[in-house]
C-alpha cells in the first residue's frame, strides 16, 4: 500500500511539472529559476541544492534516541545519540565537495554533488536535476574483528535528484538511489535501490514544513520478507531559515545520518511508534 501511495506521488509530480511548464509565457525571462529549496538537505535526504564557487557550508545533524526506546529517558533526549558533523565547498558553481564525520560507527564520508539541469522561469527546463553521491568508510577498531579484509569498510551511495520549484512556497523533489556495502550480513543483499520523495512548504518568509519519505526496495527469491529487510523512512519537520543558515527541527524513523546507512539498516516504522527527535544546523560562509 505505501509503495503505491509513493508512485502515486511520483506520477502527481512529474504531472504537476508538466502543468506547470504549459503555463508558463513566453515573456517570462529564459533566467535560472530560485532555489527549490533553502539548504543542502531536506531532513534525511540531500536537495538539489549548488552554492555559488568559493562558498563554504557547516553542517551540525542530531539525532536523539527513539521517543518509545525506553523508561527514564526524556523521550529519548537522555538517550543514545547519533551526532554528525561535516563541511562542504563549492569548487565550481556546479560541483561541491564534501567531508564528514558520524559518531555511529565511526563512518568518515567523502561526499560530491553535481548540478546537470537547471530549472529556467520560462519553463523551457522545467527541472533542477543534480547528482549527489559519496563513499564512507567504517572507521571502528581492528580489534573488534568486524571487517576481514580493509574493503570490507567500505560503502557507497549514488542519488540523482529531481526538483521543482512549482511557486514561490512550495517545491517538491524525487531522488532515485542505491547504496552498496561490500560487506553485510548473511542472506542481506549488498545493494539496495530507493526512491525518496521531499517537499518544503513555506509558512512565511523564514519558516517552512518539511515533508520526507523515503522507500526501499528488496525482493528476495520466492518473495520471502526478512526481519532484516530495511523499512521505510518518514520524516516531517520545520525549517527556520535566513540567507546565511539554516535550522531544521523533525520527528523522524532514521536514526543513521549517512544516506546509505538509513536505506540498508533501518528498522524503525514511523508508523508504529518508532520515531525520534532530531535536528539540522547548516550555516554558509561565501569568500
Amino acid at each position: 500500500m505505501k509503495k503505491g501511495i509513493l508512485f502515486f506521488v511520483a506520477g502527481l509530480f512529474f504531472s504537476l511539472v508538466s502543468v506547470g511548464q504549459e503555463k508558463e509565457q513566453d515573456t517570462v525571462p529564459d533566467k535560472p529559476e530560485r532555489p527549490a529549496f533553502e539548504s543542502s538537505y531536506i531532513i534525511d535526504n540531500p536537495t538539489n541544492i549548488l552554492y555559488n564557487k568559493n562558498t563554504l557550508e557547516i553542517q551540525m545533524s542530531h539525532r536523539f534516541g527513539l521517543i518509545n526506546g525506553g523508561e527514564n529517558d526524556l523521550a529519548g533526549i537522555w538517550g543514545s545519540a547519533n551526532i554528525r558533523i561535516g563541511a562542504s565547498y563549492a569548487v565550481h558553481d556546479r560541483l561541491t565537495l564534501g567531508f564528514g564525520t558520524t559518531k555511529d560507527k565511526r563512518l568518515q564520508d567523502f561526499n560530491w554533488k553535481v548540478g546537470l539541469l537547471e530549472q529556467t522561469r520560462s519553463g523551457r527546463i522545467p527541472v533542477s536535476v543534480s547528482y549527489y553521491g559519496n563513499f564512507t568508510i567504517d572507521a571502528r577498531k581492528r580489534g573488534l574483528n568486524l571487517f576481514p579484509t580493509r574493503q570490507s569498510r567500505y560503502s557507497f551511495f549514488h542519488q540523482v535528484i529531481i526538483a521543482r520549484r512549482f511557486s514561490p512556497n512550495f517545491s517538491m523533489q524525487i531522488a532515485p538511489s542505491i547504496s552498496h556495502f561490500n560487506l553485510v550480513e548473511q542472506r542481506m543483499r549488498n545493494d539496495v535501490i530507493a526512491l525518496s520523495l521531499g517537499g518544503r512548504y513555506k509558512v512565511s518568509p523564514q519558516t517552512s514544513i518539511l515533508l520526507d519519505y523515503s522507500q526501499p526496495f528488496v525482493h528476495h527469491l520466492g518473495g520471502e520478507e526478512l526481519d532484516m529487510d530495511p523499512k521505510a523512512g518518514f520524516s516531517i519537520g520545520a525549517e527556520f531559515a535566513t540567507s546565511g543558515h539554516a535550522f531544521q527541527l523533525f520527528i523522524s524513523s532514521f536514526k543513521g545520518i549517512v544516506p546509505q546507512q538509513n536505506y540498508m539498516f533501518n528498522r524503525n516504522d514511523f508508523f508504529a511508534g518508532d520515531f525520534l527527535i532530531g535536528f539540522n544546523i547548516t550555516r554558509k560562509y561565501n569568500f
